[in-house]
């Protein structure tokens, strides 16, 4: 076989959402910030697209790229390349890099709990993993800072009329629509309308509403549309559904930790949800993650929660991706097809 580059992949998965992470054979890209490298990656995209376009990627792949850190106390870096983006925080993939890390004996493991610190592009997270057997069973991650930034606005939607949305960040930016108000009771056979239209009203929301981060002025944009279902009250905590649109038309497979995270911001804001109370998110495959608000805080001037996200990872490859020099499509392809009009 020959190659004039080999990239070197542990593929994992987080409660059913793919999140390969890149161990090997890339060089750290230029940047004095995990921010200011995943800025590079994003413009640069030639990473993204060897990684994401097919034939080696599909619109289903998530892929992180472990990078030195920049900080002295963190034990690891990451960026996250999502088919769309190269978003400040991810809690699939944060959770796909700590089993990576520890499971793949990047990190040193201790049972029964290992304890890391992972620098992410939009900052530092806790994790608190749980392993037993020399497996990471259940990964904690304390998540960025979230909040709610507008509740109950109207918004107008191209051949679906005028929606009421709320727009929060969670580690990413989502607008949120009541699933149940949209007519979905958020099954399976769901996934493929849930996509299109949150693709839609993710655009739309983009148009007629923005999206600003009160201390990061790079991140301008609505990146998903979190379809919520009803929330309720069991003995174990609050639990409700949730589906995730993701562009460029996807639906996340599990319950998008950053989804879990604005939503908990929304219902805190709201008072329907108090400091020290759980919220499980359950995905269209019937995966599962659970949130905690552990505090609140301040992003800006605006009020924000202190969120912990968890759920299970798990390892399924070891991949070694590579480019023969007679490849005529060096940077892969996309077709509209699986990828959607660009």
């Amino acid at each position: 076989m020959r190659s004039i580059k080999t990239v070197h992949v542990i593929s994992a998965h987080a409660e059913g959402e793919v999140g390969d992470v890149i161990v090997g054979g890339v060089k750290p890209p230029p940047g004095d910030t995990i921010w200011e490298q995943s800025r590079f990656i994003a413009r640069d995209e030639t990473l993204r697209n060897f990684v994401l376009n097919e034939p080696r990627g599909g619109v289903f792949r998530h892929v992180n790229l472990l990078v030195p850190p920049k900080h002295p106390d963190a034990d690891a870096a990451f960026i996250i390349m999502e088919p769309e983006d190269t978003p400040p925080m991810s809690g699939s993939n944060s959770i796909c890099v700590s089993t990576v890390l520890l499971d793949g004996g990047i990190v040193p493991m201790q049972e029964p709990e290992t304890h890391m610190l992972l620098e992410a592009p939009g900052g530092l997270v806790k994790v608190r993993a749980e392993c037993r057997n020399g497996k990471a069973e259940r990964i904690f991650v304390q998540n960025l800072p979230s909040f709610a930034a507008k509740l109950d606005v109207e918004l107008e939607v191209e051949g679906l009329g005028t929606l009421k949305v709320d727009t929060a960040y969670g580690g990413d930016s989502f607008v949120i629509v009541d699933a149940e108000a949209m007519g979905f009771s958020l099954k399976p056979e769901e996934a493929h309308e849930i996509a299109r239209l949150g693709v839609r009203i993710t655009n739309a929301a983009n148009k007629a509403l923005g999206f600003d981060h009160p201390e990061n002025p790079d991140w301008r944009h609505f990146s998903f549309c979190l379809f919520a279902g009803k929330v309720e009250r069991t003995a174990e905590g609050l639990r409700a559904g949730a589906a995730v649109a993701i562009q460029p038309g996807k639906v996340d497979r599990s319950p998008t930790g950053t989804a879990l995270s604005a939503r908990m911001a929304v219902l805190h804001a709201r008072g329907e949800m108090k400091e020290g109370e759980t919220l499980t998110a359950v995905s269209l495959i019937g995966s599962t993650f659970t949130g905690r608000i552990l505090g609140t805080t301040k992003v800006g001037d605006r009020p924000a929660i202190l969120p912990e996200i968890s759920g299970r990872g798990w390892i399924t490859g070891i991949h070694q991706h590579m480019l023969d020099p007679s490849d005529p499509w060096p940077e892969g392809y996309r077709l509209t097809d699986t990828w959607g009009a660009r």
